[in-house]
């Protein structure tokens, strides 16, 4: 595990090694236990390393036998001794036993290529003296990050946004073209990112780019289509799936052990982690550590849930818990570690527990990744009756009254703020024959298009009618194929989960610790998403299989007790003299200067929260989260000069 860098030069000049340390050392966070460059002429390639695997040879950048061929990764690819075995009998020398070295070798024998052998998670480049060019790539599920920028006399890359920016000809601009995604989603979820001409190279893709600057790229990987026989339930029934998948789930867990320094496991008390937990403690046949994350407000804290499943397991336990003195203060902080503002509260709340696992292991394993494959979310199920009430619902109401409804829904005072948000989630408070309405802006939407026309100026506004905020969404969606819980899973795997993953990776490398995601192995995936919405979804709950083969491993009040996501005391926050500063932040001058959002708008919007006319605790946060990445990340202020909330410590970024 690491953070690579690199720059590559299309004309004379010749990389500059100073600039390379530059980058490198802006990411010491991500690996703080070696570093390593190579440069030669027009290349130059770095890295910065967390050791984990072959701690006393496994230094990078690394090359092949005549050193035509140099590599920087970040990541790990669980199959390496397998592929290693391979190579050796097709003639391969290896000077170290690391997975670093693997891939050169398999580079060598099957050039781009070599990416489909390669099981785990991965962001690499490899430079080809021999064809003068570079190929980076990343693993297929996005799993570790890579971006970069393309000039026209130069490509310079790096695992995060600030180490291209740190490239002393660049400087940090807002792509507010990006705004309205944001607005709806908080995130981008295509190649570009908050910044103008910086990009992310999208999961499952190479990029390869010549001496001459030409740039290709290409998808390697995608999710399978369903079968042609379409999983018929009556050929292979519950219990199938249910073996199927707990054999395979347990392979990855096992696979994802491979480390030679200690590991543990993020534990929430929820199923995901649970499971990860009892399977690894299976695995390997002795107690583990465990870490786990919780609030002074005890209404959201799992902690308790979290013991349990500790005690069942008799792992080694260790707990944090966090208020909103300590989430404020260190918002701007790992705003910045994020390069962007953070779409979700609890990004705060892995932080902490990464902190925690510091103390005592460089690796964990965590449950991301479940929900997305096996309709974990109750958004799922939710849908997919939604849907066919509303089949129901248009046939027999005529449009304008329906239209009526809704327009009751979200502007009668008569409507209590809670009661009016579950009914904008139903049928009755959407537009049916809307997909986005029905499920975009239903679930992830903070502001709907009409929303988002309310709140933008008019320059900005008059941008939405082309509909940006849903174009690389909706991309996805229309590519999808399958039953309706397959499209749906399809399209959340190729842009919700990838933004959770970069939270995974940044928090998690903020506090210079690994994590490991082993539900999201890709044979594993593969393999899970042809499961039929009638095996996997029962009433409003997903995960039936995941449910069924934890059974003989977990407690039943921890397997079958409702989701509740990680939950943050955000919206509770937002009171008194917290939400007081956080208005004065949003309204103050400098913030209204900016010129995207009408003060009117912002005005209406706080107080109707104040008031309690409407819950807007999600739309609060992305205005906050947008305004403190502007200072922090564009504007490059060091501390001090965000806010105070409260009784909070100053919002303090370290000084770069």
């Amino acid at each position: 595990m690491c953070g690579i860098a690199g720059i590559f030069e299309f004309g004379e000049a010749r990389v500059d090694p100073a600039d390379l340390r530059r980058m490198c050392d802006i990411m010491v966070h991500r690996g703080p236990d070696d570093d390593g460059l190579f440069t030669h002429g027009r290349i130059g390639l770095g890295m910065r390393r967390l050791s984990i695997i072959d701690l006393a040879t496994g230094h990078q950048p690394i090359s092949n036998e005549d050193g035509s061929i140099w590599i920087v990764f970040n990541g790990e690819i669980y199959n390496h001794r397998a592929l290693r075995e391979q190579l050796i009998t097709r003639g391969h020398r290896y000077r170290t036993q690391s997975d670093t070295e693997t891939i050169v070798h398999l580079y060598e024998e099957y050039g781009k290529e070599c990416v489909k052998h390669l099981r785990g998670m991965f962001a690499l480049a490899v430079w080809d003296s021999n064809r003068n060019s570079l190929f980076i790539t990343r693993d297929r599920l996005g799993i570790k990050p890579l971006y970069y920028c393309l000039l026209p006399d130069k490509f310079i890359f790096g695992s995060e946004i600030k180490v291209v920016l740190a490239y002393p000809e660049l400087r940090p601009e807002f792509n507010s073209d990006g705004l309205p995604e944001y607005l709806a989603f908080g995130y981008l979820s295509g190649e570009e990112t908050f910044y103008q001409g910086v990009r992310k190279l999208m999961p499952g893709r190479w990029l390869e780019i010549s001496q001459r600057g030409e740039l290709r790229t290409e998808q390697y990987w995608d999710l399978r289509p369903p079968s042609s026989e379409k999983s018929h339930p009556e050929k292979y029934d519950e219990e199938y799936y249910v073996a199927g998948y707990r054999d395979l789930l347990e392979g990855a867990v096992r696979s994802h052990l491979m480390s030679d320094v200690p590991l543990g496991v993020f534990l929430s008390g929820g199923l995901d982690s649970s499971a990860v937990a009892a399977l690894m403690t299976k695995a390997r046949g002795e107690p583990i550590e465990t870490f786990s994350v919780g609030y002074t407000e005890q209404a959201y804290s799992e902690l308790p849930y979290a013991r349990t499943v500790a005690e069942h397991l008799n792992s080694v336990h260790h707990e944090v818990m966090i208020g909103w003195q300590d989430f404020f203060s260190a918002l701007p902080k790992l705003i910045w570690h994020e390069d962007e503002p953070i779409t979700w509260p609890s990004s705060v709340s892995l932080f902490f527990v990464a902190q925690l696992a510091r103390e005592r292991v460089k690796v964990v394993l965590t449950g991301e990744g479940s929900d997305e494959t096996l309709a974990g979310y109750s958004r799922y199920a939710f849908t997919l009756k939604n849907v066919g009430f509303d089949r129901v619902y248009r046939a027999l109401i005529p449009r304008g009254i329906r239209r009526g409804i809704r327009n009751s829904i979200a502007t009668s005072s008569w409507i209590d703020a809670n009661v009016r948000r579950r009914l904008s989630h139903t049928f009755l408070g959407l537009d049916g024959e809307s997909w986005v309405s029905l499920y975009f802006d239903n679930f992830f939407s903070a502001f709907t298009q009409q929303e988002q026309g309310e709140l933008l100026n008019d320059e900005l506004a008059g941008g939405i009618a082309d509909g940006r905020a849903y174009r690389n969404v909706l991309a996805y969606w229309e590519k999808s194929s399958g039953e309706l819980l397959q499209r749906l899973l399809y399209t959340d795997i190729k842009t919700y989960l990838v933004e959770l993953l970069m939270k995974q990776d940044n928090m998690s490398m903020a506090a210079s610790v690994e994590s490991r995601v082993p539900f999201l192995d890709h044979v594993l995936v593969e393999w899970a998403t042809q499961v039929p919405a009638s095996i996997q979804v029962r009433g409003f709950s997903g995960k039936n299989i995941l449910k069924k083969a934890m059974e003989n491993l977990l407690p039943h009040s921890i397997i079958y007790r409702p989701k509740l996501g990680f939950p943050t005391p955000w919206s509770g926050w937002l009171a008194g003299e917290s939400f007081e500063q956080i208005e004065r932040l949003l309204l103050e001058p400098r913030s209204i200067e900016r010129g995207f959002f009408k003060r009117s708008a912002v005005e209406k919007l706080l107080l109707e929260h104040r008031a309690g006319h409407r819950d807007h605790y999600d739309r609060i946060w992305r205005l906050l989260n947008l305004e403190i990445w502007l200072r922090v990340c564009i504007e490059r202020e060091d501390r001090n000069l965000v806010a105070t909330l409260g009784t909070a410590p100053n919002f303090y970024v370290e000084s770069r």
